[in-house]
């Protein structure tokens, strides 16, 4: 969120302009910018960490974190990263499709706008309804760095963009019993990976960081059981104990019982129990 002087200030959901979707090829959209553009400095120190906690994350992401009006919690930032003496561009622009072409972020490549200009830096913002969901802070001629290049970035979390924009990721965006989308630092899905032939496990991640706990649906064993607490139930009953989350994906109801230790699955079949990773599982 916010810190500079428009911390508290409300942005308007109408009359800010035609929302991003990012559905349009130009990286770069016209329209009428917020009522309250951030208003702080472009340039700010930087601390580079390996934590992915919010203060970890503003701290590394500069202006650009400071840009958001995130719902939640930042979900991703960082820089400065620099670009070399051939990479940089001839415009502001230009920096902002380097950053896209250095990092290839999992955030909308099309569809944003100037919130702030000046000589030497430009804030680009990927905006819904009128609030900030990604910025991106490019600067010109930065120390053995000529042209144009992106030198902070941040992201608030997948959820709080377009259902249009997300719902081809790999990344699944859940819900809670009134159809809201949840965060997914909160609780998010995806399918194991073809590479590893993965492909028939599925992953359920809830929180991030250290506080990470991964369940996984596994059916037909390609995941070793020596990384799993139990092995998976495809045909469970639910404990008594059990008690609705409210989330939601398709017809995928998650249940869980006080200890978290095991997900269990209510689909329109029946119940499944996915075990918790001892740690969690990647294919690398």
């Amino acid at each position: 969120m916010r810190r500079a002087a428009v911390l508290f200030a409300l942005v308007a959901a109408v009359g800010c302009g035609a929302e991003n979707t990012g559905n349009t090829a130009d990286v770069v959209v016209t329209g009428t910018p917020p009522p309250t553009p951030y208003d702080g400095p472009l340039h700010l120190a930087t601390k580079e960490t390996d934590e992915s906690t919010s203060g970890a994350l503003l701290a590394a992401s500069g202006a650009a974190g400071r840009a958001l009006e995130c719902d939640g919690e930042i979900s991703s930032g960082g820089g400065p990263d620099g670009w070399s003496r051939r990479d940089g561009g001839d415009s502001p622009e230009d920096g902002l499709r380097l950053y896209f072409e250095m990092f290839t972020p999992d955030v909308p490549r099309s569809g944003y706008r100037v919130e702030r200009e000046e000589t030497d830096r430009v804030l680009y913002s990927f905006d819904v309804r009128g609030r900030t969901k990604v910025a991106v802070v490019v600067a010109k001629d930065q120390k053995e760095r000529p042209g144009w290049g992106p030198e902070t970035n941040a992201s608030c979390d997948p959820a709080e963009l377009p259902a249009s924009l997300t719902d081809s990721d790999d990344r699944e965006i859940w819900t809670d019993r009134t159809g809201r989308r949840v965060p997914t630092t909160t609780v998010t899905g995806y399918s194991g990976a073809e590479h590893c032939d993965w492909q028939s496990a599925h992953f359920l991640s809830m929180g991030r960081g250290a506080r990470e706990r991964q369940y996984v649906r596994d059916p037909d064993g390609v995941i070793s059981e020596t990384l799993l607490t139990a092995p998976y139930d495809g045909d469970a009953r639910m404990p008594a104990a059990a008690h609705d989350t409210g989330y939601r994906y398709g017809d995928w109801q998650l249940w869980l019982t006080d200890d978290r230790a095991t997900a269990y699955v209510r689909t329109s079949d029946g119940v499944e129990a996915w075990p918790m990773a001892k740690e969690p599982v990647a294919c690398l």
